[in-house]
């Protein structure tokens, strides 16, 4: 298990949101719990410098294009990209710099997996470089189900055994956030964590929640040991309170894999 670092672009600059207030509506921002005065580049410089490769750099809307790619430049390779990727920009991101593009709208929407959009990636950058976010929620049935268009529709594509065993085919990695619990500081996702460890076939990234070291401990240990996570609003170098950037480089580092 590892600690995945994360720079997430609202409006051109690196914010935490809290993900369930994401709206497309004109007039209705997301709730901020962080809006940094440092550029892109200083947090990939960061993690440049830790050796925290693999981290996630989340395009939330548009207008983050220019911020992306500064982020991109300061670490050519040692990042993941996200947000409004297709068929038809993928490349574009992986010329830019990014290690793998993240994509999740372009194989999931208006309710549905659309399994063709994925081959036609693969097609053109290769499963290697491709990680397929499944951010979800849970339904009055009990599941959770895979949600697109800013996390608030859901999709007809349970994260459970069967799905994650065939989508671990077409892809290098999973990337997971427990959409409820993102941004709150307030637990993780530990029904869900429990799922991505005892059925992901592939590495997977959680994200949600995470406040404490002992929520870290709980995804080493439900999650058995096999999921990476990110954190957040919890973060000091993103104006949290509850954990602090070094110790969780020191805990769970590039030195400790």
């Amino acid at each position: 298990m590892r600690f995945r670092p994360c720079i997430d672009l609202h409006e051109g600059k690196v914010k935490q949101i809290i993900g369930s207030t994401l709206r497309d509506s004109e007039g209705i921002g997301p709730r901020e719990n962080f809006v940094s005065e440092k550029p892109p580049s200083y947090y990939a410089e960061l993690f440049k410098r830790d050796g925290l490769r693999g981290g996630h750099v989340i395009m939330l809307g548009p207008g983050n294009e220019a911020s992306a790619l500064e982020a991109l430049s300061a670490w050519p390779g040692g990042m993941q990209i996200g947000g409004g990727i297709t068929d038809g920009n993928a490349s574009y991101w992986l010329d830019a710099g990014a290690e793998a593009v993240i994509v999740t709208s372009f194989c999931f929407s208006n309710g549905k997996f659309h399994e063709e959009n994925l081959k036609k990636l693969i097609s053109g950058i290769g499963k290697e470089r491709l990680v397929l976010d499944l951010s979800c929620r849970k339904r009055e049935d009990g599941n959770y189900y895979v949600v697109t268009d800013r996390w608030q529709r859901f999709t007809e594509l349970k994260v459970d055994a069967k799905t994650l065993e065939y989508l671990g085919g077409f892809c290098l990695e999973f990337l997971v956030h427990g959409v409820d619990v993102e941004g709150k500081c307030a637990g993780i996702e530990r029904e869900l964590v429990e799922i991505l460890g005892k059925y992901s076939p592939i590495p997977t990234t959680y994200a949600g929640g995470i406040r404490s070291i002992k929520d870290i401990q709980e995804i080493e240990e439900i999650g058995r040991g096999r999921i990476d996570f990110t954190v957040g609003s919890a973060l000091d170098i993103f104006g949290g309170k509850f954990l602090k950037y070094h110790d969780l480089v020191r805990q769970f580092g590039p030195s400790k894999i």
